[in-house]
C-alpha cells in the first residue's frame, strides 16, 4: 500500500471510532484472530472509493449521486473496521437489529436448494418471496452439471425446468418485486443459476462460499448495494 492511502486508511480507522462527542474510546487490544475477509474487503472498498479523488479532479466536487455512491463505500469500509476492531474489543460493537421481513417485501429471491430456503427463512424472509431452482434454468446446462446424464431423461428434467419458469413468472406478476436476487453458493448450479437469472429476470446474484455462515445484516447489505 503506498504513502497516500496508507494515510487514507489511517484516517477511517480513526474516523470509524469517533462517538457523537468527537472523543476516541479506544480499549487495549486483547488476544485474537484477523478476518482477512474483512480486511480484504475494507482495502477492495478503499481502492474504489479512491477512484473519485481521481475522476473529481482538480476540484474534487462530486454530483448527488457520485456522493451516494462515493459514500457507500466509505460506509462499508467503517463496517468493516468497526468489526475487525471488535474482534479485538478495541471497541464495542453494536449490533444492528434488522427486520428482514419488511426490507424484503419488495423482493424476490431465487435459490438452488431447499436447504437454502430454510436458512434464508430462518434469518427471517418471507418463503412466499423465495423461489427454490434445484433444476437449471436452461435444458442445455444440465449437461454441465451432470455430463453423463442420459438424453431420456431431459424430457423430465424439461418439465421441470418450465414448472420453475412458471413459479418465477406467478411471483413476479403477484408481487411485482422491485427486484430479483439469487442467493447460492459459489459452486456449479448457483453459478449457472446466476448467469441465466440475469439474462431471463435481469436478477442480481450473491454467490458465497457457505451459505450457512450469513447473516441478517449481510442480506440488508445486499438488498441496499
Amino acid at each position: 500500500m503506498n504513502n497516500t492511502r496508507y494515510k487514507q486508511a489511517q484516517d477511517l480507522i480513526l474516523k470509524s471510532t469517533k462517538k457523537q462527542t468527537g472523543i476516541i474510546r479506544l480499549k487495549e487490544a486483547e488476544a485474537g484472530k484477523i478476518d482477512t475477509t474483512l480486511h480484504e474487503n475494507a482495502l477492495t472498498n478503499l481502492i474504489k472509493s479512491e477512484e473519485f479523488i481521481y475522476k473529481s479532479l482538480p476540484h474534487h466536487n462530486l454530483s448527488k449521486e457520485e456522493a451516494t455512491e462515493y459514500t457507500k463505500y466509505l460506509i462499508a469500509i467503517r463496517d468493516n473496521i468497526n468489526s475487525q476492531l471488535a474482534n479485538f474489543k478495541v471497541i464495542e460493537e453494536e449490533v444492528e437489529e434488522v427486520n428482514l421481513s419488511d426490507l424484503t417485501s419488495e423482493i424476490l429471491f431465487i435459490t438452488t436448494k431447499n436447504n437454502f430456503k430454510k436458512i434464508l427463512k430462518k434469518i427471517g424472509i418471507d418463503v412466499q418471496k423465495i423461489i427454490v431452482a434445484d433444476m437449471p434454468l436452461v435444458l442445455e446446462d444440465m449437461k454441465q452439471i451432470n455430463p453423463k446424464i442420459p438424453d431420456a431423461a431431459l424430457k423430465g428434467i424439461s418439465k421441470k425446468i418450465e414448472h420453475i419458469h412458471n413459479d418465477i413468472q406467478r411471483k413476479i406478476e403477484s408481487n411485482n418485486p422491485k427486484k430479483i436476487i439469487v442467493i447460492g453458493e459459489h459452486d456449479i448450479n448457483g453459478e449457472l443459476l446466476s448467469k441465466r437469472a440475469q439474462e431471463q429476470y435481469n436478477a442480481t446474484s450473491y454467490l458465497v462460499d457457505n451459505l450457512k455462515e450469513i447473516t441478517d445484516l449481510e442480506i440488508k447489505n445486499i438488498i441496499e448495494d
